[in-house]
């Protein structure tokens, strides 16, 4: 996830391939349709934090009481936190310099570690897939050996200091590839490369680690039937499918509840929402227009408010529980404690830059935690 992406699709091959046909609609287990089923992964992207909390930001239990926000999550019941990774961003954050003193503070909290791994310098996703400015002349075997390189360092690093990753994806947000354009959809054997390239450091280092492949758009199954056959024919060997879905984006409940089913019986693996999020308000808390900003981005029965936005996740929830043959391991939330600080913006390069996600956090304009981050921990555990 970009803060100003725009997600597309994986372009005109993608929508060549025919999609599910007559599917059953989506049947939310809170209604009791199903039983009750524990979700293991009930996690957070908290990748905005340590940039946020050296801006001055604090967190608020819900009664208001101050405390260490990794302390609120864990007990709020999260079992993951996920933590992207830029090779040499601009601003010094969200590299392994960064990740490891916050791995620390997980481990002490019994919080899993996931780590997403976007090879590049900055926002990877479907339509940014730049690669790092040193990596910039290499060819294909230079950047083979790069994604190896530094997902081993980093990797290596988190063992070595004994928080091992629990999780880790390979990309982010892969409709179109990586590492453009060597390794865009036009390259698939340079794609395969790089991946497998990747899943190898990933083995090597941390050999109990569970390795995710992740697209966006997880309503389109279209899309994931192209990529994903593509990169089994390509012999990329991965552990589990990773799907983001926002539904102001990714097409509605019944679709993303179909591509699940399929895909995870299509190619025998599970699969997890790697990302998704809901407003609690359409207000903004400063001058950049947020993201979320007009009732007609909203999902039918999900207002834009704190019971609303806890709502949501106990959908997302179901929609995790209800893929057959307990495929679905459950869902992540992208950024909820990326309050709004001045300084700690979207863009590496521009400290001046703003937040347009403030009002998709978990924790509201006053920085306390709202009722979703407990829906997000202990609904479903």
């Amino acid at each position: 996830m970009r803060r100003r992406s725009i997600l597309t699709a994986a372009g005109a091959a993608a929508l060549a391939v025919p999609t599910l046909g007559a599917v059953p609609a989506f049947a939310s287990t809170a209604t009791g349709s199903a039983a009750p089923r524990r979700l293991p992964i009930r996690g957070m992207d908290i990748s905005s934090l340590p940039k946020n909390e050296d801006h001055g930001a604090v967190y608020r239990r819900a009664d208001g009481r101050l405390d260490d926000p990794i302390h609120i999550l864990a007990e709020a019941g999260i079992t993951h936190a996920r933590l992207k990774v830029w090779v040499d961003p601009a601003d010094g954050y969200n590299n392994k310099e960064h990740i490891l003193p916050l791995a620390r503070r997980l481990k002490r909290a019994g919080i899993g570690i996931w780590i997403d791994f976007h090879y590049s310098d900055s926002w990877a996703d479907p339509a940014h897939q730049t690669k790092p400015a040193a990596w910039a002349d290499l060819d294909v075997a230079g950047l083979t050996r790069a994604v190896y390189d530094h997902t081993a360092d980093v990797l290596g690093a988190l063992r070595r200091q004994r928080t091992p990753a629990d999780l880790v994806q390979i990309g982010n947000e892969l409709n179109g590839g990586m590492l453009w354009p060597t390794g865009n959809w036009d390259h698939w054997d340079n794609l395969a490369a790089f991946l497998k390239a990747g899943l190898r450091a990933a083995r090597d280092t941390t050999p109990r680690v569970r390795t995710i492949l992740h697209l966006a758009n997880g309503g389109d199954n279209g899309l994931y039937r192209w990529w994903f056959d593509n990169a089994v024919s390509h012999g990329v060997d991965f552990d589990v499918i990773g799907l983001s879905y926002y539904p102001f984006w990714h097409g509605s409940l019944d679709q993303a509840a179909a591509n699940m089913a399929d895909i995870t019986a299509r190619y025998g693996k599970p699969c997890v929402i790697a990302e998704t999020a809901y407003p609690f308000t359409l207000s903004s808390e400063d001058e950049i227009n947020d993201i979320m900003n007009s009732p007609s981005q909203l999902t039918e029965g999900y207002p834009a408010t704190p019971a609303g936005q806890a709502a949501w996740l106990r959908a997302v929830a179901d929609l995790a529980a209800a893929v057959p043959n307990g495929q679905g391991l459950g869902y992540c939330y992208w950024e909820g404690v990326w309050t709004q600080r001045a300084g700690s913006g979207w863009n590496p390069e521009d400290p001046t830059s703003g937040n347009a996600w403030e009002n998709l956090a978990l924790f509201d304009f006053d920085d306390k935690a709202l009722p979703g981050l407990r829906t997000l921990g202990h609904y479903r555990s």
